[in-house]
């Protein structure tokens, strides 16, 4: 699924980031350049971060610090 229509990128493609190590939405902007844009996509954006986070079973404190 597109996630961020400006830049084309894709949950995968979030997804992938995150296990690549961008622990938070800064990372993850400053990689990908999710929601660095128009900004629309940036809820849709966390939510797969935090999603994958959890995924890969990273502390509650520490996905709580990439908000």
């Amino acid at each position: 699924m597109i996630v961020c229509v400006c830049k084309r990128i894709s949950d995968s493609r979030i997804r992938e980031a995150v296990q690549d190590g961008c622990h938070t939405m800064d990372d993850v902007r400053e990689e990908l350049g999710v929601a660095s844009q128009c900004g629309r996509c940036s809820d849709c954006a966390l939510e797969v971060v935090v999603d994958e986070l959890q995924q890969l079973s990273v502390k509650e404190a520490d996905i709580a610090a990439c908000l």
